[in-house]
């Protein structure tokens, strides 16, 4: 506990079991709010550099007079934010919103009884039916890093060639994985230099999804230069990222889609489908290309270029790396959300 419960200024809940994307992004953020104000985790999958917050030091905070921020970013989370408020709990309750679709009545019910709101892009927002502060995710961008030779770093992997594209995250439709697929599918015969590789893991349900991709990998002859490594630890993730030239951000729909940024942290050059929130990070033209979802030739399209020309694609891989270091570093986001606490506490 940062010295005693009574000194805490803000809750950072994570009441989920499963890890996701909502927790990975929570981790991420959460020890930079830690510099800032006086926090702590309550929950599982508790980062390093944030104090934790246990139950019997929980209890303590009941009738407390000292206002206390509950950052929820999940229905549970602000069900028990709104039931503890009603206990006597003394919570200024804050929800951030990453969904881009109209949301159920019991979360729009939930919503209204928040003291702030947090979206993610301005398409999140407009779901929303209420006043809220746009604040996109950010990246460690000490961690999320070119390499000092990305070379050395492509040879580590012992792929064919001498450049890599990469589609990170569950291999599903919706991430598409397929779409991806189909472009190198057209695009690798053309360019022997280049290997594609997706980063990811294959869910049981997903099983046949994935199987399908394979047969299509298959059929085009091109096992050796498609390559699906299922889920990875982070620190193999975040090495891949180092091994690529191009990333192509395949999806959808997204809530946010953090990859498009650790992609460009690592100074790969961007092909985005206009999801999540592609169009918020995104130059078109300038640092990644914007193209339709779903759409396998335009996804083709947009990296030929790129595949055409290396050197072109490493030029807007540092452009991208800038911007998200303006931009969208974690403490940026760190510093925008402690603007939001400030006035409630």
């Amino acid at each position: 506990m940062p010295n005693s419960p009574g000194e805490l200024q803000v809750i950072v809940p994570n009441l989920h079991r499963r890890y996701s994307g909502v927790t990975a992004t929570n981790r991420m953020v959460a020890p930079r709010l830690a510099r800032l104000y006086r926090a702590a985790w309550f929950g599982t999958d508790a980062p390093e550099g944030i104090a934790r917050l246990s139950g019997a030091d929980f209890m303590k905070l009941w009738r407390r007079s000292a206002p206390l921020v509950w950052h929820a970013r999940r229905n549970n989370e602000m069900i028990a934010g709104v039931a503890l408020r009603a206990l006597g709990w003394p919570l200024k309750l804050v929800f951030t919103s990453a969904a881009q679709r109209h949301h159920s009545w019991i979360t729009r019910w939930l919503i209204r009884r928040m003291d702030a709101i947090i979206a993610t892009s301005d398409i999140s927002a407009s779901f929303l039916k209420v006043k809220a502060t746009v604040i996109p995710h950010g990246v460690d961008t000490d961690v999320y890093a070119p390499p000092a030779d990305r070379a050395a770093a492509f040879a580590e992997a012992a792929l064919p060639g001498r450049y890599a594209i990469g589609c990170f995250g569950r291999v599903r439709a919706q991430k598409g994985s397929d779409v991806f697929v189909e472009a190198m599918c057209a695009l690798l015969p053309r360019y022997p230099d280049f290997s594609a590789v997706i980063v990811g893991a294959v869910t049981p349900e997903q099983i046949p999804f994935a199987n399908e991709l394979k047969k299509k990998i298959e059929i085009a002859g091109l096992q050796a230069r498609i390559v699906i490594t299922g889920e990875l630890p982070i620190e193999d993730v975040q090495r891949w990222y180092q091994r690529l030239t191009i990333y192509a951000f395949t999806s959808r729909n997204e809530g946010f889609g953090l990859t498009l940024i650790e992609a460009m942290a690592a100074g790969a050059a961007l092909v985005a489908s206009r999801a999540g929130a592609a169009e918020l990070v995104v130059e078109d033209g300038v640092t990644g290309v914007l193209t339709p979802p779903g759409n396998a030739d335009a996804l083709a399209a947009a990296l030929e270029p790129l595949m055409r020309d290396p050197a072109s694609a490493l030029a807007m891989g540092a452009r991208g790396r800038a911007r998200v270091l303006a931009q969208f570093s974690l403490d940026a986001e760190a510093k925008r959300i402690g603007e939001v606490y400030r006035p409630l506490l």
